[in-house]
């Protein structure tokens, strides 16, 4: 089916709104549930990533924007009524803002079922970055790769080519070791950030996305 048909096919409200089930594809679990109109169901259509509409805001807003952690759709469905969408995806991260893996975590009595992945709540509070950070990195370097701009050191990466890359991430890698060995903290900070960053070259370099990673850590887990 078209993207326009299904469009045609689904049946919004009087406020132009259609409800919309998150589920995980390949646990089954309902991850959340949040409102879509016309354009940004067109939207996760053309985009592979769900995007919905604030009823509060009253804008679109992309899951994962500025987390890092998208939904990447993998099939849409709609309901016998034609008004209301199951959507299953591939999630990276955590579905819930709180930082569970689902928002539906609570039960009746309020007892929470689920550990969450990450408290993100807790760790914007105390000042820390979340994992997002990745995937603007991840970002930034893709754009190196494009445009080259002179002076970059990323851009020197790119058209130096793989043996380069490989070469750095050896010696990175050496050094979270050697970092290790001392028992400084600091030190293994800043060196294991090192070896993310030409990782992510790596990454990029190889056409390899960040998802992809993450969902094979999803597999073994």
């Amino acid at each position: 089916m078209s993207k326009t048909a299904l469009l045609d096919e689904v049946k919004f409200d009087q406020q132009g709104l259609v409800p919309a089930i998150i589920q995980d594809i390949d646990s089954g679990r309902v991850l959340m549930m949040a409102y879509m109109n016309r354009d940004s169901l067109l939207k996760t259509l053309e985009s592979g990533r769900t995007c919905f509409y604030s009823r509060s805001r009253q804008e679109l807003w992309v899951k994962g924007e500025t987390s890092g952690h998208v939904q990447n759709v993998k099939e849409i469905f709609y309901d016998c009524d034609q008004d209301c969408l199951l959507i299953q995806v591939e999630q990276v991260g955590a579905a819930c803002h709180t930082g569970h893996y689902s928002c539906f975590y609570r039960s009746m009595e309020g007892e929470e079922k689920e550990l969450p992945l990450y408290n993100l709540e807790k760790m914007y509070a105390d000042g820390l970055q979340g994992p997002g950070i990745l995937y603007e990195l991840y970002e930034i370097i893709s754009g190196r790769k494009e445009t080259m701009p002179a002076g970059s050191y990323t851009a020197y990466l790119f058209e130096k080519g793989i043996d380069k890359i490989l070469k750095k991430v050896g010696e990175e890698n050496a050094e979270v070791i050697i970092a290790a060995k001392n028992a400084d903290k600091s030190e293994l900070v800043y060196e294991v950030s090192d070896l993310l960053y030409h990782l992510l070259v790596l990454l990029v370099e190889q056409e390899v996305e960040l998802s992809d990673i993450f969902a094979e850590l999803r597999s073994r887990r």
